[in-house]
Protein backbone atom coordinates (compact mmCIF):
# COMPACT_ATOMS: atom_id res chain seq x y z
CA UNK A 1 0.00 0.00 0.00
CA UNK A 2 1.07 3.60 -0.57
CA UNK A 3 2.01 5.76 2.38
CA UNK A 4 -0.92 8.08 1.75
CA UNK A 5 -3.22 5.10 2.44
CA UNK A 6 -2.31 5.46 6.12
CA UNK A 7 -3.60 7.87 8.72
CA UNK A 8 -1.40 9.39 11.44
CA UNK A 9 -2.80 9.47 14.98
CA UNK A 10 -1.16 11.84 17.47
CA UNK A 11 -1.70 12.61 21.15
CA UNK A 12 0.34 15.00 23.29
CA UNK A 13 1.15 15.04 26.98
CA UNK A 14 2.17 18.66 27.56
CA UNK A 15 4.15 19.50 30.69
CA UNK A 16 4.03 23.15 31.73
CA UNK A 17 6.11 24.43 34.60
CA UNK A 18 4.05 26.79 36.76
CA UNK A 19 5.52 30.19 37.60
CA UNK A 20 4.86 30.11 41.31
CA UNK A 21 7.42 31.74 43.59
CA UNK A 22 8.13 28.49 45.43
CA UNK A 23 8.17 24.79 44.57
CA UNK A 24 5.19 22.47 44.79
CA UNK A 25 5.92 20.78 48.15
CA UNK A 26 8.40 23.09 49.90
CA UNK A 27 9.37 26.75 50.24
CA UNK A 28 12.46 26.61 47.98
CA UNK A 29 12.71 29.19 45.20
CA UNK A 30 11.14 28.15 41.90
CA UNK A 31 13.27 30.62 39.95
CA UNK A 32 14.98 29.26 36.84
CA UNK A 33 18.76 28.84 36.95
CA UNK A 34 20.99 29.56 39.92
CA UNK A 35 24.17 27.76 40.88
CA UNK A 36 23.68 23.97 41.05
CA UNK A 37 21.94 22.71 44.19
CA UNK A 38 21.29 26.17 45.66
CA UNK A 39 17.48 26.04 45.34
CA UNK A 40 16.90 22.88 47.32
CA UNK A 41 16.17 21.68 50.85
CA UNK A 42 15.63 18.37 52.70
CA UNK A 43 12.13 18.03 51.16
CA UNK A 44 13.11 18.35 47.48
CA UNK A 45 16.32 16.40 48.17
CA UNK A 46 14.20 13.58 49.68
CA UNK A 47 16.00 13.46 52.98
CA UNK A 48 14.59 10.82 55.38
CA UNK A 49 11.76 12.20 57.52
CA UNK A 50 11.23 15.36 55.40
CA UNK A 51 7.52 15.76 54.64
CA UNK A 52 5.88 17.56 51.68
CA UNK A 53 3.32 20.38 52.08
CA UNK A 54 1.21 21.20 49.01
CA UNK A 55 1.57 24.73 47.60
CA UNK A 56 -1.99 26.12 47.36
CA UNK A 57 -1.03 28.37 44.41
CA UNK A 58 -0.25 25.26 42.35
CA UNK A 59 -3.84 24.06 42.80
CA UNK A 60 -5.19 27.49 41.84
CA UNK A 61 -3.07 27.62 38.67
CA UNK A 62 -4.12 24.10 37.66
CA UNK A 63 -7.78 25.01 38.15
CA UNK A 64 -7.28 28.14 36.03
CA UNK A 65 -5.77 26.02 33.25
CA UNK A 66 -8.67 23.59 33.48
CA UNK A 67 -11.33 26.29 33.32
CA UNK A 68 -9.55 28.02 30.41
CA UNK A 69 -9.63 24.77 28.42
CA UNK A 70 -13.26 23.85 29.15
CA UNK A 71 -12.51 21.14 31.72
CA UNK A 72 -14.74 20.12 34.57
CA UNK A 73 -13.03 20.70 37.92
CA UNK A 74 -12.95 17.90 40.47
CA UNK A 75 -14.04 18.93 43.95
CA UNK A 76 -12.35 15.84 45.38
CA UNK A 77 -8.90 14.86 44.10
CA UNK A 78 -5.70 13.51 45.57
CA UNK A 79 -1.99 13.04 45.05
CA UNK A 80 -0.40 9.69 44.22
CA UNK A 81 3.05 8.17 44.20
CA UNK A 82 4.27 7.21 40.75
CA UNK A 83 7.16 4.82 41.31
CA UNK A 84 10.14 4.79 38.99
CA UNK A 85 13.86 5.35 39.26
CA UNK A 86 15.79 8.05 37.46
CA UNK A 87 19.19 9.24 38.73
CA UNK A 88 17.83 12.81 38.98
CA UNK A 89 14.69 11.82 40.91
CA UNK A 90 15.92 11.70 44.52
CA UNK A 91 12.85 9.96 45.99
CA UNK A 92 12.73 7.24 43.29
CA UNK A 93 9.07 8.20 42.90
CA UNK A 94 7.19 11.20 41.60
CA UNK A 95 4.26 12.78 43.42
CA UNK A 96 1.61 13.05 40.72
CA UNK A 97 -2.11 12.31 40.29
CA UNK A 98 -3.51 9.06 38.96
CA UNK A 99 -7.21 8.23 39.12
CA UNK A 100 -8.51 11.51 40.58
CA UNK A 101 -6.93 14.44 38.73
CA UNK A 102 -7.96 18.04 39.30
CA UNK A 103 -9.34 18.64 35.79
CA UNK A 104 -11.18 16.36 33.34
CA UNK A 105 -12.72 16.33 29.87
CA UNK A 106 -11.95 19.64 28.24
CA UNK A 107 -10.99 20.74 24.74
CA UNK A 108 -9.40 23.47 22.67
CA UNK A 109 -10.23 24.44 19.11
CA UNK A 110 -7.71 24.55 16.27
CA UNK A 111 -7.84 24.59 12.48
CA UNK A 112 -7.38 21.33 10.58
CA UNK A 113 -5.39 20.93 7.36
CA UNK A 114 -8.30 22.40 5.35
CA UNK A 115 -8.75 25.44 7.59
CA UNK A 116 -11.88 24.08 9.27
CA UNK A 117 -12.40 24.38 13.01
CA UNK A 118 -11.62 21.19 14.90
CA UNK A 119 -11.90 20.33 18.59
CA UNK A 120 -9.00 18.55 20.24
CA UNK A 121 -10.13 16.77 23.39
CA UNK A 122 -8.27 17.11 26.68
CA UNK A 123 -8.57 13.98 28.78
CA UNK A 124 -7.18 15.46 31.99
CA UNK A 125 -4.95 18.07 33.61
CA UNK A 126 -3.13 17.07 36.77
CA UNK A 127 -0.40 18.44 39.04
CA UNK A 128 2.96 16.84 39.75
CA UNK A 129 6.55 17.69 40.64
CA UNK A 130 9.49 17.87 38.25
CA UNK A 131 12.71 15.88 38.38
CA UNK A 132 16.20 17.33 38.77
CA UNK A 133 18.76 17.60 35.99
CA UNK A 134 21.83 15.55 35.13
CA UNK A 135 24.87 17.45 33.90
CA UNK A 136 27.03 15.10 31.86
CA UNK A 137 30.78 15.51 31.52
CA UNK A 138 31.51 15.91 27.82
CA UNK A 139 34.61 13.71 28.11
CA UNK A 140 32.70 10.79 29.61
CA UNK A 141 34.08 11.30 33.10
CA UNK A 142 30.68 10.93 34.77
CA UNK A 143 27.58 12.97 35.54
CA UNK A 144 26.60 15.34 38.33
CA UNK A 145 23.05 15.96 39.50
CA UNK A 146 21.55 19.42 40.00
CA UNK A 147 18.39 19.35 42.14
CA UNK A 148 17.39 23.00 41.64
CA UNK A 149 14.55 21.87 39.39
CA UNK A 150 13.52 18.91 41.57
CA UNK A 151 10.13 19.71 43.04
CA UNK A 152 9.32 22.45 40.52
CA UNK A 153 5.52 22.50 40.05
CA UNK A 154 4.11 21.11 36.81
CA UNK A 155 0.75 20.63 35.22
CA UNK A 156 0.44 17.80 32.72
CA UNK A 157 -2.17 18.38 30.01
CA UNK A 158 -3.08 15.05 28.42
CA UNK A 159 -4.86 15.25 25.07
CA UNK A 160 -7.01 12.63 23.43
CA UNK A 161 -5.48 11.09 20.27
CA UNK A 162 -7.46 13.54 18.11
CA UNK A 163 -4.70 14.98 15.93
CA UNK A 164 -4.17 13.59 12.46
CA UNK A 165 -1.00 15.34 11.31
CA UNK A 166 2.19 16.89 12.61
CA UNK A 167 0.85 20.35 11.74
CA UNK A 168 -2.32 19.77 13.77
CA UNK A 169 -0.14 18.77 16.73
CA UNK A 170 1.88 21.96 16.29
CA UNK A 171 -1.27 24.11 16.18
CA UNK A 172 -2.65 22.39 19.26
CA UNK A 173 0.51 22.92 21.27
CA UNK A 174 0.73 26.57 20.17
CA UNK A 175 -2.90 27.05 21.26
CA UNK A 176 -2.17 25.54 24.68
CA UNK A 177 0.94 27.75 24.99
CA UNK A 178 -1.12 30.82 24.13
CA UNK A 179 -3.80 30.01 26.71
CA UNK A 180 -1.26 29.38 29.47
CA UNK A 181 0.41 32.71 28.71
CA UNK A 182 -2.91 34.57 28.80
CA UNK A 183 -3.92 33.15 32.18
CA UNK A 184 -0.37 33.80 33.43
CA UNK A 185 0.24 30.42 35.06
CA UNK A 186 3.42 29.58 33.10
CA UNK A 187 6.05 31.60 31.25
CA UNK A 188 6.10 28.81 28.61
CA UNK A 189 9.79 29.38 27.83
CA UNK A 190 10.52 26.30 25.77
CA UNK A 191 14.23 27.10 25.64
CA UNK A 192 14.28 26.79 29.45
CA UNK A 193 12.23 23.59 29.46
CA UNK A 194 9.19 25.16 31.11
CA UNK A 195 6.99 23.92 28.26
CA UNK A 196 7.66 20.52 26.72
CA UNK A 197 5.70 17.58 25.43
CA UNK A 198 5.75 13.80 25.29
CA UNK A 199 4.55 12.92 21.79
CA UNK A 200 2.55 9.74 21.13
CA UNK A 201 2.38 8.59 17.52
CA UNK A 202 0.69 5.66 15.80
CA UNK A 203 -0.52 4.90 12.29
CA UNK A 204 -3.46 2.97 10.89
CA UNK A 205 -4.91 2.32 7.48
CA UNK A 206 -7.50 4.88 6.44
CA UNK A 207 -10.98 3.71 7.34
CA UNK A 208 -9.81 1.60 10.30
CA UNK A 209 -11.45 2.44 13.63
CA UNK A 210 -8.93 0.62 15.81
CA UNK A 211 -5.79 2.51 16.81
CA UNK A 212 -2.38 1.16 15.91
CA UNK A 213 0.40 0.54 18.43
CA UNK A 214 1.81 3.84 19.61
CA UNK A 215 5.33 4.92 20.42
CA UNK A 216 6.22 7.84 22.67
CA UNK A 217 8.93 10.46 22.22
CA UNK A 218 9.83 12.11 25.51
CA UNK A 219 10.52 15.68 26.60
CA UNK A 220 10.37 17.56 23.30
CA UNK A 221 10.69 21.32 23.64
CA UNK A 222 10.55 22.91 20.20
CA UNK A 223 7.72 23.12 17.67
CA UNK A 224 10.06 22.41 14.77
CA UNK A 225 11.41 19.27 16.41
CA UNK A 226 7.92 18.01 17.25
CA UNK A 227 6.79 18.37 13.63
CA UNK A 228 9.92 16.65 12.29
CA UNK A 229 9.74 13.85 14.86
CA UNK A 230 6.07 13.06 14.16
CA UNK A 231 6.62 12.96 10.41
CA UNK A 232 9.70 10.77 10.76
CA UNK A 233 8.16 8.36 13.27
CA UNK A 234 4.95 7.96 11.25
CA UNK A 235 6.95 7.16 8.13
CA UNK A 236 9.12 4.71 10.07
CA UNK A 237 6.07 2.87 11.42
CA UNK A 238 4.49 2.68 7.96
CA UNK A 239 7.72 1.21 6.56
CA UNK A 240 7.77 -1.40 9.35
CA UNK A 241 4.17 -2.44 8.65
CA UNK A 242 4.61 -2.46 4.87
CA UNK A 243 7.65 -4.71 5.23
CA UNK A 244 5.69 -7.23 7.28
CA UNK A 245 7.05 -6.15 10.66
CA UNK A 246 5.32 -5.19 13.88
CA UNK A 247 5.36 -1.85 15.72
CA UNK A 248 6.07 -2.30 19.43
CA UNK A 249 5.02 0.05 22.23
CA UNK A 250 8.28 1.75 23.17
CA UNK A 251 9.68 4.99 24.51
CA UNK A 252 11.93 6.74 22.03
CA UNK A 253 14.45 9.57 22.02
CA UNK A 254 14.37 12.04 19.15
CA UNK A 255 17.78 13.18 17.90
CA UNK A 256 17.38 16.52 16.16
CA UNK A 257 20.79 16.44 14.49
CA UNK A 258 20.39 13.08 12.74
CA UNK A 259 16.62 13.51 12.35
CA UNK A 260 15.92 10.02 13.75
CA UNK A 261 14.36 8.31 16.74
CA UNK A 262 16.29 5.90 18.98
CA UNK A 263 14.99 3.32 21.43
CA UNK A 264 15.22 4.27 25.10
CA UNK A 265 13.17 1.49 26.73
CA UNK A 266 9.98 -0.52 26.50
CA UNK A 267 6.99 1.69 27.21
CA UNK A 268 5.65 1.50 30.75
CA UNK A 269 1.94 1.16 31.42
CA UNK A 270 0.12 2.40 34.52
CA UNK A 271 0.65 -0.88 36.35
CA UNK A 272 4.42 -0.56 35.92
CA UNK A 273 4.41 2.63 37.99
CA UNK A 274 2.66 0.93 40.97
CA UNK A 275 0.55 4.00 41.74
CA UNK A 276 -0.84 4.35 45.25
CA UNK A 277 -2.22 7.34 47.22
CA UNK A 278 0.47 9.62 48.63
CA UNK A 279 0.29 8.94 52.38
CA UNK A 280 1.98 12.20 53.40
CA UNK A 281 -0.58 14.49 51.75
CA UNK A 282 -4.29 14.94 52.45
CA UNK A 283 -6.96 14.93 49.75
CA UNK A 284 -7.66 18.13 47.83
CA UNK A 285 -11.21 19.35 48.49
CA UNK A 286 -12.49 22.34 46.51
CA UNK A 287 -15.74 24.17 47.19
CA UNK A 288 -18.11 25.48 44.51
CA UNK A 289 -17.33 28.98 45.78
CA UNK A 290 -13.57 28.47 45.30
CA UNK A 291 -14.00 27.21 41.72
CA UNK A 292 -16.44 30.01 40.87
CA UNK A 293 -14.05 32.62 42.27
CA UNK A 294 -11.18 31.32 40.10
CA UNK A 295 -13.49 31.29 37.08
CA UNK A 296 -14.67 34.86 37.67
CA UNK A 297 -11.08 36.09 37.86
CA UNK A 298 -9.91 34.53 34.59
CA UNK A 299 -8.52 37.16 32.19
CA UNK A 300 -9.75 37.58 28.63
CA UNK A 301 -8.73 34.53 26.60
CA UNK A 302 -7.29 34.54 23.06
CA UNK A 303 -10.51 33.56 21.25
CA UNK A 304 -12.52 36.25 23.02
CA UNK A 305 -9.87 38.85 22.33
CA UNK A 306 -9.76 37.85 18.66
CA UNK A 307 -13.50 38.38 18.29
CA UNK A 308 -13.20 41.78 19.97
CA UNK A 309 -10.47 42.81 17.53
CA UNK A 310 -12.70 41.88 14.62
CA UNK A 311 -15.58 43.95 16.00
CA UNK A 312 -13.78 46.94 17.54
CA UNK A 313 -10.88 47.49 15.16
CA UNK A 314 -12.09 45.94 11.91
CA UNK A 315 -9.02 43.74 11.59
CA UNK A 316 -9.03 40.82 9.18
CA UNK A 317 -9.62 37.34 10.58
CA UNK A 318 -6.00 36.44 9.82
CA UNK A 319 -4.50 39.53 11.47
CA UNK A 320 -6.69 39.16 14.56
CA UNK A 321 -5.76 35.47 14.88
CA UNK A 322 -2.02 36.09 14.49
CA UNK A 323 -2.02 38.99 16.95
CA UNK A 324 -3.95 37.20 19.67
CA UNK A 325 -1.94 33.98 19.31
CA UNK A 326 0.74 35.69 21.38
CA UNK A 327 -0.28 37.44 24.60
CA UNK A 328 2.81 39.61 24.42
CA UNK A 329 2.18 40.81 20.85
CA UNK A 330 -1.48 41.33 21.68
CA UNK A 331 -0.57 43.36 24.78
CA UNK A 332 1.84 45.44 22.67
CA UNK A 333 -0.99 46.08 20.18
CA UNK A 334 -3.40 47.18 22.89
CA UNK A 335 -0.80 49.30 24.67
CA UNK A 336 0.06 51.06 21.42
CA UNK A 337 -3.60 51.87 20.75
CA UNK A 338 -3.82 53.64 24.11
CA UNK A 339 -1.34 56.15 22.68
CA UNK A 340 -2.44 56.29 19.03
CA UNK A 341 -5.64 55.30 17.24
CA UNK A 342 -4.27 53.73 14.04
CA UNK A 343 -5.19 50.07 14.67
CA UNK A 344 -4.48 48.85 11.14
CA UNK A 345 -1.00 50.39 11.00
CA UNK A 346 -0.19 49.07 14.48
CA UNK A 347 -1.22 45.53 13.51
CA UNK A 348 0.78 45.75 10.28
CA UNK A 349 4.01 46.84 12.01
CA UNK A 350 3.70 44.17 14.70
CA UNK A 351 2.91 41.34 12.27
CA UNK A 352 5.45 42.35 9.62
CA UNK A 353 8.70 44.02 10.65
CA UNK A 354 8.56 43.36 14.39
CA UNK A 355 7.71 39.66 13.94
CA UNK A 356 10.38 39.36 11.22
CA UNK A 357 13.08 40.79 13.48
CA UNK A 358 11.99 38.53 16.35
CA UNK A 359 12.44 35.51 14.06
CA UNK A 360 15.80 36.71 12.75
CA UNK A 361 17.13 37.34 16.25
CA UNK A 362 15.51 34.15 17.61
CA UNK A 363 13.80 36.20 20.31
CA UNK A 364 10.51 35.60 22.08
CA UNK A 365 7.83 38.30 21.96
CA UNK A 366 8.22 39.00 25.68
CA UNK A 367 11.83 40.03 24.96
CA UNK A 368 10.86 43.03 22.80
CA UNK A 369 13.04 45.79 24.29
CA UNK A 370 10.93 48.84 23.46
CA UNK A 371 7.58 49.98 24.84
CA UNK A 372 4.12 50.37 23.33
CA UNK A 373 4.51 54.11 23.83
CA UNK A 374 7.63 54.17 21.64
CA UNK A 375 5.91 52.17 18.89
CA UNK A 376 2.93 54.53 19.04
CA UNK A 377 5.23 57.53 18.70
CA UNK A 378 6.82 56.04 15.58
CA UNK A 379 3.40 55.43 13.98
CA UNK A 380 2.36 59.02 14.80
CA UNK A 381 5.52 60.30 13.09
CA UNK A 382 4.51 58.38 9.94
CA UNK A 383 0.94 59.69 10.09
CA UNK A 384 2.21 63.28 10.47
CA UNK A 385 4.50 62.87 7.47
CA UNK A 386 7.63 63.40 9.59
CA UNK A 387 9.10 60.08 8.41
CA UNK A 388 8.30 57.73 5.56
CA UNK A 389 7.47 54.05 5.90
CA UNK A 390 10.92 53.26 4.51
CA UNK A 391 12.55 55.30 7.30
CA UNK A 392 10.18 53.73 9.85
CA UNK A 393 11.63 50.32 8.98
CA UNK A 394 15.05 51.67 9.99
CA UNK A 395 13.55 53.12 13.18
CA UNK A 396 12.14 49.69 14.13
CA UNK A 397 15.58 48.13 13.64
CA UNK A 398 17.08 50.85 15.82
CA UNK A 399 14.42 50.36 18.53
CA UNK A 400 15.53 46.75 18.86
CA UNK A 401 19.18 47.80 19.20
CA UNK A 402 18.83 51.06 21.14
CA UNK A 403 15.28 51.56 22.48
CA UNK A 404 14.42 55.22 23.06
CA UNK A 405 12.05 57.94 21.86
CA UNK A 406 11.75 57.54 18.04
CA UNK A 407 11.86 61.34 17.68
CA UNK A 408 15.33 61.36 19.23
CA UNK A 409 16.39 58.52 16.89
CA UNK A 410 15.34 60.28 13.69
CA UNK A 411 16.96 63.57 14.77
CA UNK A 412 20.24 61.88 15.68
CA UNK A 413 20.26 59.84 12.44
CA UNK A 414 19.07 62.70 10.20
CA UNK A 415 16.08 60.67 9.06
CA UNK A 416 13.41 63.41 9.03
CA UNK A 417 11.32 63.14 5.86
CA UNK A 418 11.83 65.63 3.06
CA UNK A 419 8.45 67.32 2.50
CA UNK A 420 9.60 70.65 1.15
CA UNK A 421 7.91 71.17 -2.24
CA UNK A 422 10.90 72.85 -3.83
CA UNK A 423 13.31 70.11 -2.71
CA UNK A 424 10.92 67.38 -3.90
CA UNK A 425 10.53 69.06 -7.33
CA UNK A 426 14.29 69.24 -7.72
CA UNK A 427 14.60 65.49 -7.04
CA UNK A 428 11.73 64.69 -9.44
CA UNK A 429 13.29 66.65 -12.30
CA UNK A 430 16.65 64.99 -11.70
CA UNK A 431 15.12 61.47 -11.84
CA UNK A 432 13.08 62.32 -14.96
CA UNK A 433 16.20 63.50 -16.75
CA UNK A 434 18.14 60.34 -15.74
CA UNK A 435 15.42 57.88 -16.85
CA UNK A 436 14.15 58.79 -20.36
CA UNK A 437 13.00 55.22 -21.11
CA UNK A 438 10.69 55.14 -18.06
CA UNK A 439 9.36 58.56 -19.01
CA UNK A 440 8.62 57.28 -22.51
CA UNK A 441 6.97 54.16 -21.07
CA UNK A 442 4.67 56.24 -18.88
CA UNK A 443 3.71 58.55 -21.74
CA UNK A 444 3.10 55.43 -23.82
CA UNK A 445 0.44 54.27 -21.36
CA UNK A 446 2.49 52.15 -18.94
CA UNK A 447 1.32 53.61 -15.63
CA UNK A 448 3.55 51.26 -13.64
CA UNK A 449 6.57 53.29 -14.78
CA UNK A 450 5.63 55.86 -12.12
CA UNK A 451 6.35 53.28 -9.43
CA UNK A 452 9.85 52.77 -10.80
CA UNK A 453 10.53 56.52 -10.90
CA UNK A 454 9.26 56.99 -7.34
CA UNK A 455 11.47 54.11 -6.25
CA UNK A 456 14.51 55.75 -7.88
CA UNK A 457 13.71 59.01 -6.10
CA UNK A 458 13.40 57.21 -2.76
CA UNK A 459 16.76 55.55 -3.43
CA UNK A 460 18.29 58.92 -4.29
CA UNK A 461 17.08 60.43 -1.00
CA UNK A 462 17.86 57.28 1.06
CA UNK A 463 14.17 56.85 1.81
CA UNK A 464 13.69 60.36 3.23
CA UNK A 465 11.48 61.88 0.51
CA UNK A 466 7.71 62.02 1.04
CA UNK A 467 6.46 59.23 -1.28
CA UNK A 468 2.98 60.76 -1.65
CA UNK A 469 4.40 64.09 -2.76
CA UNK A 470 6.80 62.30 -5.12
CA UNK A 471 4.00 60.36 -6.80
CA UNK A 472 1.85 63.44 -7.22
CA UNK A 473 4.69 65.59 -8.57
CA UNK A 474 5.90 62.95 -11.05
CA UNK A 475 2.40 62.76 -12.51
CA UNK A 476 2.23 66.57 -12.71
CA UNK A 477 5.59 66.90 -14.45
CA UNK A 478 4.99 64.02 -16.87
CA UNK A 479 1.55 65.36 -17.80
CA UNK A 480 2.93 68.69 -19.02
Amino acid sequence: MAKNDYEIVVGLEIHAELKTKTKIFCSCSNEFGGNPNTHCCPVCMAMPGALPVLNEKVVEYAVKAGLATGCSISKDSKNDRKNYFYPDTPRAYQISQFDKPLCNNGYVEIEDEDGNKKKIGILRIHIEDDAGKLNHNEFGAGSLVDLNRAGAPLIEIVSLPDMRSAKEAERYMKKIKSILEYIEVSDCKMQEGSLRADVNVSVRKKGDTKFGTRTEMKGMSSFRSIVRAIEYEAERQIDVIENGGEVFQTTLRWDDISGRTFLMRDKEDAQDYRYFPEPDLVSIRLSDEYIENVKNNLPELPESRKQRYLMEYGLSEKDARLLTASKYLSDLFEGTLKECSNAKATANWILSDISRILNEKEMEADQIPFTAKELAKMIELIDKGTISSAIAKKVIEELFENPQDPEIIIKEKGWIQISDEGAIREIVLKIIEANPQSVADYKGGKDRAIGFLVGQAMKETKGKANPGMLNKMFIEELSK
